[in-house]
């Protein structure tokens, strides 16, 4: 596996090797059953999908709820969480309504995002209707949302969900690449080197890897010839360059 890859990720991609499974843990199972409040936010569920859908702000400042939406084997910042355990992800997976209900969180912070699923089955996004340049505009420049992402993404993953992160990485880079959105610096790296290898299944992730970089190739050979065009130069001009 190649080193690049951010640590987490590849506890993930090798399914959280020296991870136990504690019997005693069942706060994710308890709370996905509509049973158990989440903490600090004291609310279940069912409630939180209901009252935070469309309260950017509550979803942008708050930070406990994300890892109760999508809890991972994996310690989040809210000490008031537990990690996901092996024996409730079986038992997650196998219930309907708790794989429904995770569908909707995955809804809930894809508007959060501007964006909405179009196909639960494909993975397929489309943009908001109304607000999704101000939704954009507030995932470009708020970064702590792009932890949130791979959080995400590594959770639909294990809840045998994979198939959507497809959908939403390529929805990205067609964002980026074809429209010019979601494409500074901060989200190609957090794309490029977290949320693309958050696919466990390795055809898929290695044609997605590169599919990334023949467009970011391709941009590069844009980019260049348009320099070229404006400054005479294919390559960017340094800061000597420019003091002359």
């Amino acid at each position: 596996m190649s080193a690049s890859i951010p640590r987490d990720v590849r506890e993930f991609l090798e399914d959280y090797p020296d991870n136990s499974d504690n019997p005693s843990f069942s706060d994710n199972l308890r709370f996905y059953s509509n049973k158990l409040r989440c903490r600090p936010d004291n609310l279940y569920i069912d409630d939180l999908h209901k009252q935070w859908r469309g309260d950017y702000s509550k979803l942008e400042y708050k930070h406990g709820f994300i890892q109760w939406l999508f809890p991972i084997p994996e310690h989040g910042m809210n000490y008031e969480s537990q990690p996901l355990q092996r024996h409730e992800v079986e038992a997650m997976k196998a219930d309907e309504t708790i794989v429904e209900r995770v569908l909707r969180s995955y809804r809930l912070m894809l508007d959060f995002y501007g964006m909405r699923l179009e196909d639960s089955e494909t993975g397929l996004l489309a943009r908001s209707d109304k607000n999704y340049k101000d939704r954009y505009k507030n995932l470009t420049r708020s970064s702590h949302n792009y932890l949130r992402i791979s959080r995400i993404l590594k959770c639909l993953s294990i809840l045998g969900l994979e198939r959507l992160n497809t959908g939403f990485l390529l929805f990205i880079l067609a964002e980026q690449s074809e429209h010019g959105e979601l494409n500074t610096s901060g989200i190609r790296s957090s794309m490029d080197r977290w949320w693309a290898n958050c696919v466990r299944n390795e055809e898929e992730r290695k044609w997605i890897g590169e599919m990334i970089r023949n467009v970011r190739e391709e941009n590069m050979y844009v980019e260049a010839l348009n320099r070229r065009k404006e400054t005479g130069k294919l390559a960017e001009l340094s800061a000597v360059d420019t003091e002359q």
